[in-house]
Order: C-alpha cells, then structure tokens, then sequence
C-alpha cells in the first residue's frame, strides 16, 4: 500500500479557489448533510431524497402491477403455472445487468441523469401493457419492464452522495424503503384501478389493460421531475463540477477494476440476494399464494398482500436507523453484527411462514417476517457507502444486482412451475437466507475490523481510500474527495475510539 503523497499544493490551489456554498442543513467538509430532516424539500439535499424515492417508487409499482392482476390476466390469456412463473423471473432478471450498468453510469455521468434516463426508456412498456396478446409478449413486456428497478442503485448512490456517515443508514434506509413501498402499494393501486375501470362499464379483459396507464404516466412523471429538478452532488452536476476542476472525470474501466476487486462488495451482492432478492420473491408470489391457498377473492389476497410490502414504510427505515445507532458505540463492527442478526431472524421467520397452516398465524408471521428482511436491506445499505470511495456506483450496482440475482435464482428453485407447493417453496427460501447471510462474518476493514476480530495496528482510514489511487493520480490531485471522505468516516470507529471530532464543524447555519 502507497502512502498517501504530499504532492498536493495545486491541487489546493483550485480547492481555495472554489466559493464556499451555504444550505439549509448542517454540512461537513464534503457537503454532505449531516442531518436527516424528513419533512423538509431544502435543495439540494432533500429535495434529492424526495425525487429518489418518489422515482423508484414509480418503478416499483410498474415492475410488480402484474401480479395483483393475475387472476384475471391469467384467464384472459391462457396463461399456465409455468407461464407466470418465466414472467416473474423475466421481471427481475433484467435488472440485474441493468443495476450493475446504472453504478457505472452513477460514477461516470452522475445519478440524476442516469436515473431519469432509464426511467423514460423504460416507461413506454408499462403503456404497452394493454397490448399483450399472449404469453410470449407478456413475458417480454415484463422483463423490460423490470429493468427500471435499477432505479434503485441511482436512489442509493443519491443518498450516498448527499448525506454524511452518521445518518447515512436512515437516509438509505428511508429512501430505500419508501421506493420499495411500490411493492406494497400496488397491490392495492391496481385492483382498486382495474374495479373503478369496470365499474365504468369496461369488461374484466379490457378494464386491467386501461389500469397499465396509471403507473405508465406515473414513471414518467417523476423521471421528468428528476430531470427539472435534480442535482447530482451538493455542489452541483457532474458536468459543471467537471468543467470547474472541482471534480475530476474518472476512467471506467478503473472504477470497474476497484469495485470488482474489493471483496467486501462480492458478500454484499449476496447477503443483499436474501433479503431484497427475497423481498422480489415474495412480491411476485404473495397475492397468489393467499388466494389460491386461503381461498380468498381477490381483493382480500390484495390487501393481505399489501401489508407485505406496505411495511417498508417503517422496516427499511427502521433497519438504517439501527445501522447509525449501533454505529455510534460501536462502529463498523456495529453495523455488521446488526446486519447478520437481524437478517438471519427474518430467516427463521421465513422458515416458520412456510409452516404455517391457518391464515391467521400466516398473516402474523408474514407481517414479523416482512419487518425484519426489509430491516436486513436498510441494514446493508449502512454498510455498502464505506466499501469504496471511488467506486461507490458500482458497489451499489453490484450489490443492487445481487439483490436481482439471489430473486431470480430463488424463484427458478423454488417457485417455478409445480415443483413444490408455494409454502414448501417459502419454507426452502428461509434455509437459503440462513446459508447466505453466514458471510457477513467474513467481512474485514482494516481500519475499523470485523465481527470477531479488532481493527489492524496502524491501519488508518486515509490509507484504506486513498489506497484505491495510483500516485499519478494522486499527483493531479484526484484523490482529494477520498481523503475528506476518510476524515469524515473516522465515525465508524465507534465510540470508544472515534477522534474527537469526526465531522468538520458546519459551516453553515442551521436557520439558512
């Protein structure tokens, strides 16, 4: 490992010649905000929290208005078991290699342009939608469809980028959660469209197709929104930070090489498979396992549904705030054993949900199991910012991936065709989210340590990030956000060893 070079001067000279911004929330030497203040739209922090979400959110309700559906598009197109099945993998396969593409776009053009691009790219299929003629292009517009979910990465990036260490959990946590609601909400948007539809003298087999409109305009109006509205950095966009020399333009080809070789990112993407790619799972399943298993219309499959995803409003949120709490004492290690605990008791409660006989002890358990698997993603999220500096995108993107991935691979074995039944496949799931999660245990920062084992004498914060620069880089001063971010992560040392003070001093007031 380099030390860190002292060749630095012009560097700083560009940095003293940059004016000192102002917000309306507490900043630190990055202009991150070190405060998460829900209610409040100041640009550009909030305001980027409140488009983020809203974005993703739209995504999710497109990618999973299909499955409160079902019933009714099943028998207007003579689809089979194995027919919805290959749609519900299709839906979140594409999106694998599309998160992994949207980290890259986020490190190399910026998460505001990246995010509202696939959105409108995406969005005419939503519309297309009420042309599906058979099984085949069902199955198609589903799976193009589904790449919008890469939205997610841009909104975690976002937030990555806007808020510092100490809320950066809640500040994933909330966004992730309240985009995930898309999940939950549509299982209550859709049939309630599709029954007004009707009630307006539509047949069943045309009253969902008109439903498909709703989420289209919806997606489009929140990537528009982005587009007016956005702002890549605290400081600005990607373009003009460039132009300035307040930011230098990173190669691809490097960001790629740092993120694929860090393995810390490689036991994200697959904790993140069992509990987001679960989250999918479940999403494309629920409603019908209710109705089919419990003998319930559609309505009450809906709503049983709903609650389901509807519990990310709080369970993702909740999973980033304990991810800052423990971080507070205890720091990375923290964070970690947080992460391994509470995913591996939605493990188990996933293997009790499998088990169950009687719809009422179903619907507890399912709710218990949504709060902590949801937990476990905002709890992931807490730890993914402080893998790399460099390439934070493509960790978020491969992380984000695996979350696509471990949906994908759990479906194929577990709810595709008739193999087993859909509680034996919910049963099956939980074991693989027990496995899967036993990896975090591997995870080791020099600087801060891991589950078991302390930090590494001598390591320090500096010479992990600035380690992910070559000293020509450095030279040019290109290094120069890794280094603030590795004063200002100094908080993840927990407590009893953190610095006196880990976060610059605002240089803002709090009333601007």
């Amino acid at each position: 490992m380099e030390p860190p070079n002292n060749n630095m001067s012009s560097s700083m000279e560009v940095e003293s010649q940059i004016p000192k911004r102002k917000f309306a929330l507490p900043v630190d030497s990055e202009n991150k905000a070190t405060a998460f203040r829900i209610t409040s739209f100041s640009s550009p922090h909030m305001l980027t929290f409140h488009l983020s979400w809203l974005n993703f959110f739209s995504c999710f309700v497109s990618t999973f208005a299909f499955p409160p559906l079902i019933p009714v598009i099943r028998d207007n197109l003579s689809l089979t078991a194995t027919d919805i099945g290959n749609a519900g993998i299709a839906s979140v396969s594409g999106a694998v290699f599309a998160r992994l593409a949207m980290g890259a776009a986020c490190d190399l053009v910026g998460p505001r342009f990246a995010s509202a691009s696939l959105s409108i790219v995406t969005a005419p299929f939503v519309f297309f939608a009420a042309s599906i003629s058979s099984p085949h292009t069902f199955l198609v517009v589903r799976f193009f469809i589904g790449f919008s979910l890469a939205t997610f990465v841009s909104c975690q990036f976002w937030m990555s980028s806007m808020f510092s260490g100490p809320v950066v959990g809640l500040a994933n946590g909330v966004a992730g959660g309240w985009g995930n609601l898309g999940g939950g909400a549509t299982q209550l948007i859709m049939p309630l469209l599709y029954s007004l539809i009707k009630h307006m003298g539509s047949t069943n087999f045309t009253a969902w197709r008109i439903a498909f409109f709703v989420p289209g305009l919806l997606q489009t109006m929140t990537a528009l929104s982005i587009l007016a509205f956005g702002q890549d950095m605290p400081d600005g966009n990607y373009n003009n930070l460039e132009k300035s020399g307040e930011k230098s333009k990173d190669e691809l080809s490097k960001v790629l090489l740092n993120g694929v070789g860090n393995y810390r990112a490689w036991i994200t993407a697959l904790t993140y498979g069992y509990c987001f790619g679960v989250e999918l799972t479940v999403d494309n399943v629920i409603a019908e396992y209710f109705y089919d298993r419990f003998d319930l219309n559609l309505g009450t499959a809906g709503i049983i549904a709903a609650s389901f995803g509807l519990a990310n409003f709080v369970s993702r949120p909740g999973g980033g705030l304990l991810s800052d709490f423990v971080a507070k004492r205890f720091g990375m290690r923290g964070r970690l054993w947080a992460l391994w605990a509470v995913q591996s008791i939605g493990g188990l409660l996933c293997v009790l949900l499998g088990m169950m006989g009687s719809l009422g002890p179903a619907v507890f358990v399912m709710i218990l199991f949504s709060l902590f698997v949801q937990a476990a993603c905002g709890l992931t999220f807490g730890v993914v910012p402080f893998v790399s500096r460099r390439s934070l995108g493509i960790i978020s993107g491969m992380t984000g991936g695996g979350g696509n991935v471990g949906a994908v691979i759990t479906q194929v074995l577990f709810f595709h065709g008739s193999r087993y039944s859909k509680e034996r496949g919910i049963f099956l799931m939980g074991i693989m989210i027990l496995c899967c999660t036993l990896p975090v245990m591997l995870i080791y920062f020099p600087q801060w340590g891991g589950m078991f084992y302390g930090p590494s004498k001598g390591a320090s914060e500096e010479d992990y990030y600035l380690s992910e620069w070559t000293s020509e880089e450095r030279e040019k001063g290109s290094h120069l956000a890794s280094l603030k971010f590795a004063e200002n992560s100094k908080c993840e040392r927990g407590k009893r060893h953190a610095p006196r003070s880990t976060v610059p001093v605002d240089r803002t007031p709090t009333h601007i």
